[in-house]
């Protein structure tokens, strides 16, 4: 199949928004809840979905008595009628969502046997509800927050931390609306789909032990504040564990993950005339290496027809992780990173396009969800005078596709399985 650039480009954004759609709790929430209860429910959620999950639920149970709150990302509202809708910082937490925890802690420990607790979760929860465990003060948590992003651990090991320092999360709220019962519905944004990962998990037991938690912040030499090495020492009280009694009547339930999205975004690759490969739904490790993994495997498909013959797409989610070293401020999410280094292990093949961005819409804290690469990128960066290696040593990707005017903007998706990549082979 011949391609021009324009076509691959538009080929492309039409994988992405298929992936995106797949996902939108407007259309696929509703088959996912509960029967219709009849004593009182309270929904309570967190992540970037939270607001829109939370709509979703009223219109599909608009004869059914709901109250509750919710907390979202700062420009992820959306209209509500009987839910409570806030808003809070994402990724660095702040005071505003340490209330909403709090207040969701104290609507959860009201509710009572026959009552109904509805959690709506999704990704970006953990930051939304950072509440300090006691003895921890919000600012603590903010430079662990600070320097778990920094540090180029897992959202599993970043989680695993952030449960032993939360009051919220690690099954603190299942056990806290103990008797009542607890329905989670869940957007994954975490490889493995993990329920304890997901916003860390507030509604599930958590298996990981505080000496776990001392072992990654000594394996990535992670300089914390005094009072959370104090913390982590003493490890006074731990989270709720798998057989606690006040988690016994929970159920979860996903309504969209990565893999959901991958399938959406494979059935729309058949029907433009590509054979898609899925590649898997949990790729992890640094960005900027698994962008040089991805495009080996593109150059293998265009020069060999290994793992498949061209026309196809290989598409791959999960998360990868970027550890920021001393001295590079450059902008530019994981995202970003992965494509600049998918680029240069293409070295300006031709037939060959990517598209790499988050479905939330947002790359880091960047305005743009991701960015395209074509054939003739790297010609197009140097012709402008920019360096791309050099900027990828500098985490500075947005720079250049930026320059290039490359950058996928959707604005806030309102939902968010993850990160998304396609690589186009004409």
């Amino acid at each position: 199949m011949a391609l021009d650039d324009a076509s691959a480009r538009e080929a492309l954004r039409r994988l992405f928004d298929a992936a995106v759609a797949s996902a939108d709790p407007r259309v696929v929430l509703a088959r996912h809840l509960p029967q219709k209860p009849a004593g009182r429910v309270l929904v309570l959620g967190a992540g970037k979905s939270a607001a829109v999950m939370a709509a979703a639920v009223e219109d599909a149970w608009p004869e059914v008595p709901l109250s509750g709150l919710v907390v979202t990302r700062y420009g992820h509202g959306h209209p509500t009628r009987r839910i409570e809708v806030v808003e809070a910082s994402h990724p660095v937490p702040d005071e505003a969502g340490a209330i909403a925890a709090q207040r969701m802690l104290d609507l959860a420990a009201a509710a009572a046997a026959g009552d109904l607790v509805l959690f709506l979760v999704s990704g970006g929860g953990s930051s939304l509800t950072t509440l300090p465990a006691p003895g921890l003060a919000l600012a603590d948590l903010i430079a662990v927050n600070k320097a778990l992003l920094a540090s180029g651990a897992t959202i599993h090991e970043m989680n695993c931390i952030r449960r032993h320092l939360s009051a919220f999360s690690g099954g603190r709220l299942a056990a806290a609306a103990h008797p009542a019962r607890v329905v989670t519905l869940a957007i994954s944004d975490v490889p493995g789909d993990d329920p304890t990962v997901i916003a860390s998990g507030p509604t599930v037991p958590d298996p990981s032990t505080f000496e776990q938690a001392r072992a990654l912040v000594a394996h990535y030499r992670m300089a914390l504040p005094g009072a959370v090495t104090a913390h982590l020492a003493r490890a006074a009280e731990e989270s709720p564990k798998p057989g606690d009694p006040r988690l016994a009547d929970t159920d979860y339930r996903f309504i969209a993950t990565p893999l959901m999205a991958l399938e959406a975004a494979a059935g729309a690759a058949r029907g433009l005339g590509f054979t898609p490969l899925i590649l898997g739904d949990a790729l992890e490790g640094e960005a900027r290496e698994v962008g040089t993994v991805l495009a080996g495997i593109a150059l293998s498909a265009r020069a060999h027809g290994l793992p498949l013959p061209a026309p196809c797409v290989l598409l791959s989610g999960g998360e990868t992780t970027v550890t920021i070293r001393a001295g590079n401020p450059g902008r530019g999410g994981r995202n970003g990173e992965c494509l600049l280094g998918c680029t240069l292990g293409l070295a300006g093949a031709p037939g060959v396009w990517a598209l790499m961005g988050d479905t939330d819409g947002i790359d880091g804290s960047e305005e743009n969800a991701g960015a395209i690469a074509t054939p003739d990128t790297l010609a197009r960066a140097r012709a402008a005078g920019l360096d791309p290696r050099g900027l990828l040593a500098g985490h500075d990707s947005h720079r250049l596709f930026a320059a290039l005017g490359d950058l996928v903007t959707t604005g806030p998706t309102l939902t968010n399985v993850n990160d998304f990549r396609a690589i186009l082979i004409g």
